[in-house]
């Protein structure tokens, strides 16, 4: 369907630390991609750099056409890239609706003085984030949700309202950092169905995650790193199969011995 999210030669260095070594990247438009690796392997800063809370230190990234590596952060959300993070980071003592409505805020034209004096420019964008909030739940099947406490839904469903949320960037992407940390298996699960769902939707999900089973049986392809570097990117099938991979997951000598299996 065509390149959307592109990262070329991509380097960040911390002092001595090199954390993204020369790392190359292709999301095609309807994607779900992953991005797995062993601890410290560099996922969360490349994740960093797509989404502008770092430059790199040489390469760049694209949207599609256009350069957004050293971009602000605000911009780049503007621009269409959405953005998860491990720990949810819902308001608690909202409703689920109105966590939803802030993430209109890139969008409305209302400033300080509009809000204080309740302007029509005020009460217009409020009944309009209403409406696409409300359309935002029911696309992903949250309706149920709209006037419950966000802190007091289950776990799998905060996280649920987190995504929908970012969808309320209208983004072109969005990016998921491991969605699934500190759920039950049915929970995980449901999550899956959830992030298919979307693609059928029409978004471009890419995601980190540490659940091999999770990644291997929701993405279309998958990028792995270790230690910085990219050591395979391919479908999952390809992934599961590459000797570099097993290595990195479980040492010459386990793969030596037995078979993996990640289903």
């Amino acid at each position: 369907m065509g390149a959307l999210l592109e990262a070329k030669h991509v380097s960040k260095i911390f002092g001595g630390l090199v954390a993204v070594d020369d790392v190359d990247m292709t999301i095609e438009k309807g994607d779900i991609y992953g991005i797995i690796g062993p601890n410290g392997a560099g996922k969360t800063t490349f994740f960093n750099i797509c989404s502008g809370f770092y430059t790199p230190t040489s390469g760049s990234i694209y949207l599609e056409e256009s350069r957004i590596s050293g971009l602000p952060c605000d911009r780049i959300a503007r621009m269409g890239i959405a953005r998860t993070f491990q720990n949810i980071q819902l308001f608690r003592y909202m409703t689920v609706l109105e966590n939803i409505k802030i993430g209109f805020h890139i969008n409305t034209r209302t400033n300080l003085f509009d809000a204080i004096l309740q302007s029509r420019r005020y009460r217009e964008d409020e009944a309009m984030i209403e409406e696409k909030g409300a359309q935002i739940l029911k696309e992903v099947g949250l309706s149920g949700y709209a006037y419950t406490m966000a802190g007091n839904l289950p776990y799998g469903v905060q996280r649920k309202v987190e995504i929908a949320r970012a969808l309320a960037l209208e983004p072109r992407i969005v990016l998921l950092d491991e969605p699934a940390a500190g759920m039950n298996p049915r929970e995980t699960d449901s999550l899956m169905e959830f992030m298919v769902m979307l693609k059928e939707k029409g978004y471009t999900i890419a995601v980190i995650e540490h659940d091999m089973k999770f990644v291997m049986n929701s993405c279309n392809h998958i990028l792995v790193l270790n230690f910085g570097r990219k050591i395979c990117e391919g479908t999952p099938e390809h992934v599961k199969d590459d000797k570099g991979v097993q290595e990195a997951y479980f040492g010459k000598g386990l793969i030596a011995e037995r078979g993996v299996a990640y289903a």
